[in-house]
């Protein structure tokens, strides 16, 4: 068969594949990252039924998915939103920070993976997932929530801890010098500074570069916008998922609802590929040998996300069952560890068994966070008035009897 032809089947069952995951995931309620990451092990190195040569197609379609998966979380957030947000949480978030990253950064180092090791896992075990997240909330009906507010400052404080923390594990991971890297992360940070100013003053203008009322035109110019974007910064040593992030920023007002609503489709189509392209390159003999680890993180990182979200819930006057939802509401792993990883995996400066852990970590809190959501409020409920129920008071004493008389007989 033509090499083309067994490539465009290859592809098309690939992504039909993909849907019937999606499908599958959405009628048993819950994200679709778990079963992505699963259909990539399967027809994976070392799955049941390897795929043959599409690596080159997949590969670029995924690092496209990275890059739509930040432009659409930048353009959920004003410029003005992040520094509210930012005040809001900042003690929160640095909080979730020293709980959640420490256990990935342990556990590292306890298997002998080295600083580098360190620094990615921190990262994949700190991150929560704002898509899953979000989507959680919304099934819930629980955007109008009192905690709710709380939930998305420490989101947001984590994904400008991201815009920090990737420039700097791109430096790291592409074995720079330490003076290097200084220069890598002040590049970062003035980027990151420039950008935040320009989107706060004169958010506007670039909102009216990429705005157009055609919406094929609106379409390319934001799409092209995003990768030109993301290409420069990645030339500038900033990630380019971070650039993305940053564009998405700097659009606001009814071009960013625009934006958001024409660029979904292709951002789900591009991260499904991302997801079933990390799968694709863990092999899933790897998995055996760190799922003791991948369960001890869980157990660990969900106790302590529920921490982060029960103090910064409790600072904000929320009564304990708020707070019990706004910590497991926090739980979720999913698409930016995995970013991590892949950027670490793809760098080939980690040990192979981090893109194994971290795979069957992200399984295993993709699925437990919206169960933890979900059923938080009952058994919080639940216990909250089994506490409130008051002690049955003891039996008064019998009077005693008076002599010469039978108790038993009426006067």
């Amino acid at each position: 068969m033509d090499h083309t032809a067994l490539e465009l089947i290859e592809l098309g069952a690939v992504f039909f594949g993909l849907g019937v995951l999606g499908r599958l995931a959405g009628k048993i309620g819950m994200s679709p990252i778990p079963l992505y990451l699963i259909g990539g092990l399967f027809f994976g190195q070392g799955g049941v039924v390897p795929l043959g040569d599409i690596g080159s197609f997949t590969q670029l379609a995924s690092e496209i998915g990275v890059v739509l998966l930040l432009l659409l979380l930048g353009l959920e957030y004003s410029a003005a939103e992040l520094f509210t947000g930012l005040k809001r949480s900042w003690m929160a978030g640095l909080v979730d920070i020293v709980l959640n990253a420490a256990p990935g950064a342990i556990v590292a180092l306890l298997l002998g993976w080295g600083p580098i090791g360190a620094l990615v896992l921190a990262g994949v075990t700190y991150i929560s997932s704002s898509g899953i997240i979000a989507k959680v909330l919304g099934d819930l009906g629980r955007l109008g929530n009192r905690e709710t507010p709380v939930v998305l400052s420490v989101l947001v404080f984590e994904d400008l801890a991201m815009a920090m923390y990737l420039p700097i594990l791109t430096a790291v991971l592409g074995g720079v010098s330490f003076f290097g890297g200084l220069e890598a992360v002040g590049i970062s940070l003035a980027v990151i500074t420039v950008v935040l100013v320009v989107a706060l003053r004169f958010g506007r203008f670039v909102s009216a570069i990429v705005d157009s009322e055609d919406r094929e035109v609106f379409l390319l110019k934001v799409f092209g916008s995003a990768l030109l974007v993301a290409g420069l910064a990645s030339a500038m040593q900033v990630s380019a998922a971070v650039g993305a992030f940053l564009l998405g920023i700097a659009i606001s007002g009814s071009t960013a609802e625009n934006a958001t609503r024409m660029l979904e489709p292709l951002r789900d189509l591009f991260a499904a590929v991302f997801f079933v392209v990390f799968g694709l390159n863990t092999n899933p003999a790897s998995i055996p040998p760190v799922l003791v680890w991948a369960v001890v993180l869980a157990v660990v990182t969900t106790m302590t996300k529920v921490a982060t979200g029960w103090w910064a819930a409790r600072r904000a006057d929320i009564g304990r069952l708020g707070r019990a939802r706004a910590g497991a509401a926090l739980v979720a792993r999913g698409e930016f560890s995995i970013v991590i990883a892949g950027l670490a995996v793809s760098a080939g400066a980690v040990d192979g068994r981090l893109a194994a852990l971290a795979t069957a970590y992200v399984l295993l809190m993709a699925i437990l966070g919206p169960v933890a959501a979900r059923v938080v409020e009952p058994v919080a409920g639940a216990v909250q008035r089994r506490l409130a129920r008051p002690e049955p008071s003891a039996s008064p004493a019998p009077a005693p009897e008076t002599p010469g008389t039978d108790p038993t007989n009426t006067p």
